[in-house]
């Protein structure tokens, strides 16, 4: 007997055992589940059979983002800066400082969801080789001069120093260094080259570093007529190539770009910049007016009257204000879109364009407002905007 009790004592200490054992499992694995609980008068309920979980991981992995930094580096354009010289006719203009792009290295932030990029933002950018001003002297005299250098004139240096080059390329063999006020002889003109005699030798020279003017004379003659505004008009068009000079005289872009809607009066005080980028960097001065004016909406807009940039050049879309450049001229602003639109939208990669230079043609489709419209802007209707501003400022010729 004793022994048949005793295994019963055992069978019912085992189950005693099993049953606390599976008690002890359920309070373990009831601490490790995400369920949450609810307390009501001491009683605990569970919520954990109405969460799915299946849905919270398809949400989560429909809201995944990807962030990367990208670094790069880029030209970082010159300044230019110009200066008023009363002895100059009015509408000339002479280097006297040539500019040199540096170099920046910047880092721009890019997010995707699901591989597709929805946002970039440029987080900073760090000079690694700073750039020189360009310096030019602008005419200021009350008479003005559209006289055209010929084979066989005599020239003046205008820059502090100018480069004889072995080949009309600003990276060819340097043959001598001039010095300003030199005197030269025109033996061959090629785009904005000169071939050039001088006292230390034969060579090219970049015609925008001389002057026909002596300046140890005065000068007090007008060149050529102005074009009439029914001449002007025959060339406006929404096709017209826009990396050709508008053809206006300083005068005409003095008149067409005073205008009641430029409260401020900042494109009437600029003009003669819009006529000044046609005669250095061969652009339509008006396109570019055009596109300040839809940019700033007549000088208006914060970015213009804060940073002094009428194109709200280097803002993203993301963070426009933080990311415009702020210049310390409106003649700054000018200068460098005109620059930065003819190397890299309206021109072709490898065309000469300016200062010995060829265009990057990166955002090039045609010098056309349609085909600047595909890389610079996002809206479609950027083209027929900018061509209406422009179309009313022919029409005021």
């Amino acid at each position: 007997m004793k022994t048949k009790d005793n295994k019963k004592l055992y069978i019912i200490f085992v189950i005693i055992i099993l049953v606390i054992s599976i008690l002890i499992y359920s309070v373990v694995t009831k601490n490790d589940t995400y369920a949450k609980e609810t307390i009501i008068d001491n009683v605990k309920i569970s919520n954990a059979e109405t969460i799915d979980i299946y849905a919270i991981i398809e949400k989560n992995s429909n809201e995944l983002s990807k962030e990367k930094i990208e670094t790069k580096e880029e030209p970082l354009e010159f300044m230019t800066k110009y200066r008023t010289n009363k002895d100059l006719p009015k509408g000339t203009i002479q280097v006297i400082q040539e500019g040199r792009e540096g170099i920046q290295q910047i880092s721009i932030k890019k997010v995707y969801k699901e591989d597709k990029l929805i946002s970039e933002e440029q987080i900073s950018a760090i000079v690694t080789k700073s750039s020189i001003d360009k310096i030019v002297e602008i005419g200021g005299a009350s008479y003005s001069s559209n006289y055209n250098v010929k084979v066989g004139d005599t020239l003046y240096v205008t820059a502090d120093r100018a480069a004889i080059m072995v080949n009309k390329d600003s990276n060819s063999q340097k043959i001598a260094t001039l010095s300003r006020n030199e005197k030269l002889n025109v033996m061959q003109i090629d785009e904005d080259w000169y071939r050039i005699k001088s006292s230390l030798g034969t060579g090219w020279i970049k015609k925008e570093s001389t002057t026909f003017i002596n300046p140890n004379s005065t000068y007090a003659e007008t060149f050529g007529t102005e074009k009439s505004k029914k001449q002007l008009l025959n060339t406006l068009s929404f096709n017209m190539s826009l990396n050709k000079p508008s053809g206006l005289s300083l005068e005409q872009f003095k008149k067409v770009l005073s205008d009641s809607k430029d409260k401020n009066k900042i494109f009437e005080n600029n003009a003669e910049y819009f006529y000044y980028i046609e005669k250095q960097y061969n652009i339509n001065g008006l396109f570019v007016a055009a596109i300040g004016i839809h940019e700033s909406a007549w000088g208006t807009s914060k970015i213009a009257r804060n940073k002094t940039n009428l194109f709200g050049y280097g803002a993203y879309d993301s963070n426009p204000y933080n990311g415009a450049y702020t210049f310390s001229s409106y003649s700054e602003s000018i200068d460098l879109m005109a620059r930065v639109l003819t190397k890299y939208y309206l021109n072709p990669s490898g065309t000469k364009i300016y200062n010995g230079e060829v265009a990057k043609g990166t955002y090039y489709n045609e010098p056309t407002f349609s085909g600047v419209n595909k890389r610079y802007a996002t809206d479609k209707n950027w083209a027929n905007a900018v061509y209406n501003h422009m179309k009313y400022l022919y029409e005021k010729i």
